[in-house]
């Protein structure tokens, strides 16, 4: 079959989705605009009876599909998507085909480990600080080829996460790199696989792109496009928008550094970002500042499900007494780096584990003042005894006990509000 250049392609195609998430149901509304009645396939049973199985048959049906349009949380790397592949099955993703067929010269891609989210509001609230309209999509936001988002004027800048990236086989004009390390290892098979599948964003085909990023290029996997490296925020907008932390300074910088190509004027980006600074809003879950409740410092950095994310967290908070909330589900990241780091420290620290982490992290905590919880809740307890800063950083993933990090971020918060 001739390479699909967008959804138009699919006209006369027997098409499946793989995953009815909130990327599989835009990808239905999508295809219910041109007409195209999909085969819908998810590994849970949905309270949808148009929605089939893969443990119960739906799988096969996938099979007698031309092409199959697979949500992002379901790895390429799976058996069954292999299984797809080699049996003939065109299997892309619904932001591949949005991507083949817009202005791509309009669209500003953000990948990284971590700071993707802050880093693509950022762009967003500065393009519009300028005078450029711009929306923020992807996982930050609407899917950009639901029927409801119009990407028919201005910028659209995109939230991509390694999921999506290693379907995308155009690139924009613009890609943001954030930062690279491990995550996601039981999705992508190996850290390198992570990596290469990651970086797969600044190879796709198309026009001239620039990648811009806040390092060096890296000694290890190879970068494609046109690399720029960010300057320091020496504007201090930073503190201006309430971000603290080294790694929200260097979201800022990106932003500013990508503004600044698409303007031409540094100086003019600067002023404009600084005029309507106090609007700007930090997303939940970021290190953001909770305030002061029952003489402790709350602080949510509810997003921080790696351990690369967590110890960024802990060096925003080097000057602080600190009870760190830490735990989730395990999923065979190397928390070295941050044991070690935790072990540095020269202010009183204490680490609250909980989750199905606990269990691998705590016999690695020697010489540290740590205790074990089964749940958010009662390790909360302990960590407000000590009324000093309470970091919410848990360098895991939630899927042990929440159905996403949002749902775990949202918990610590009512945690917080009922000791006011």
């Amino acid at each position: 079959m001739p390479r699909l250049r967008g959804f138009a392609d699919l006209q006369g195609l027997k098409v499946g989705v793989f995953g009815l998430g909130v990327e599989g149901r835009a990808s239905v509304a999508r295809l219910a605009t041109l007409g195209i009645r999909p085969v819908v396939v998810d590994d849970a049973r949905l309270d949808d009876e148009l929605v089939s199985m893969t443990s119960e048959g739906g799988l096969e049906a996938l099979f007698h599909c031309d092409v199959v349009l697979k949500s992002p949380g379901i790895s390429r790397y799976r058996a069954d998507v292999i299984a797809l592949h080699d049996a003939g099955v065109v299997v892309t993703s619904a932001l591949a085909l949005w991507l083949a067929e817009t202005d791509r010269r309009r669209v500003i891609a953000v990948t990284g480990t971590k700071g993707k989210s802050t880093t693509t509001s950022l762009i967003t609230f500065f393009l519009n600080a300028v005078g450029l309209p711009a929306r923020s999509a992807g996982n930050i936001g609407t899917p950009p080829y639901d029927p409801s988002f119009d990407d028919s004027f201005g910028w659209t800048v995109l939230e991509v996460s390694s999921f999506q990236a290693v379907d995308i086989l155009d690139a924009p004009a613009i890609v943001v790199l954030t930062s690279l390390d491990a995550d996601h290892l039981d999705w992508h098979g190996s850290l390198e696989a992570y990596q290469r599948d990651k970086l797969s964003l600044t190879f796709a085909a198309g026009h001239h792109h620039t990648v811009v990023s806040s390092t060096l290029p890296l000694t290890g996997p190879e970068m494609g496009g046109e690399l720029l490296v960010s300057s320091p925020d020496d504007a201090g907008l930073a503190d201006q928008l309430q971000l603290i932390g080294r790694h929200n300074r260097a979201n800022v910088a990106l932003a500013l550094e990508v503004v600044t190509l698409v303007t031409g004027d540094r100086d003019a980006t600067i002023t404009a970002v600084r005029a309507v600074g106090s609007s700007f809003t930090p997303l939940p879950g970021r290190l953001t500042v909770l305030g002061r409740v029952a003489s402790c410092l709350f602080i949510d950095d509810g997003l921080a499900t790696n351990p690369l994310a967590t110890l960024a967290a802990l060096e925003s908070c080097e000057d602080e007494d600190l009870d760190l909330l830490m735990g989730g589900f395990d999923r065979g990241m190397d928390y070295e780096p941050l044991i070690s780091a935790l072990r540095q420290r020269t202010r009183p620290l204490r680490v609250h584990l909980f989750g199905a982490l606990a269990a691998r992290v705590a016999p690695e905590l020697i010489g540290i003042s740590h205790d074990v919880s089964d749940t958010l809740d009662a390790a909360f307890a302990l960590a407000v005894t000590a009324g000093a800063t309470v970091l919410f950083s848990p360098a895991a993933p939630s899927f042990d006990q929440y159905r996403n990090w949002e749902e775990r971020s949202a918990h610590f918060r009512r945690l917080v509000s009922a000791l006011s």
